[in-house]
């Protein structure tokens, strides 16, 4: 049995230390925690797909918030049942950890199944309303900001970041490698990569 944890911040300008120090309190070496800066939205994330490929059974899995996992309604059920039934690993969410321990409600038999199911699609449904708040709020912001002429779009950062999105870009049109070998030739997250792809409709050549 190995004790993992996973924390996330939605984007480079957010920082997730308080995320870490709780981990780190609870003595989880540095191997085992595994940390995405990345959109809530899916989870085509390259820490999490790490850290849920690494779980065995028995492992226990610490999260800081459900929203940490995800953000999305179905998916967030689809991902708790598959690490805790498929895999057999559990998990742990230090917000609340009274009632969302999959230890304990394997304890319960078929009551605490019925209860477990319950309870993440009541938080997986707050969780997922809060990600639409926060998008809408920031399309009202947006629109403000351009009616007012302080809107000048995302600031290009990370040049050698943009470069080999953008040689990712061009390896993907072409058609000719697939994406695994296409992350592997320009080091760039598979999470950025998909978002880019479909933030652009960009379509492979075939």
């Amino acid at each position: 049995m190995t004790v993992k944890a996973y924390g996330r911040v939605s984007s480079e300008q957010q920082d997730w230390t308080r995320q870490l120090l709780k981990f780190k309190e609870l003595g989880i070496e540095d191997k085992n925690i595994f940390m995405d800066k990345a959109t809530g939205k899916n989870f085509d994330r390259e820490q999490y797909q790490a850290m849920k490929g690494s779980l065995e059974v028995g492992d226990i899995l610490y999260l800081d918030d459900l929203d940490r996992l995800g953000r999305d309604y179905d998916l967030i059920k689809e991902e708790w049942h598959e690490i805790t039934k498929k895999i057999k690993a559990d998990i742990v969410v230090l917000s609340n950890q009274e009632i969302f321990d999959s230890r304990k409600f394997k304890a319960m038999g078929g009551i605490g199944k019925l209860l477990e199911d319950q309870f993440l699609s009541m938080l997986a449904y707050v969780a997922e309303q809060e990600r639409k708040k926060m998008l809408q709020r920031q399309k009202e912001g947006i629109a403000i900001a351009k009616t007012t002429g302080k809107y000048k779009g995302k600031p290009r950062k990370y040049t050698e970041k943009n470069d080999s999105l953008m040689h990712a870009v061009e390896l993907y049109k072409q058609g000719n490698k697939t994406v695994k070998e296409i992350i592997s030739i320009t080091k760039i997250s598979r999470s950025s990569f998909y978002e880019y792809l479909k933030e652009n409709n960009i379509q492979r050549n075939v």
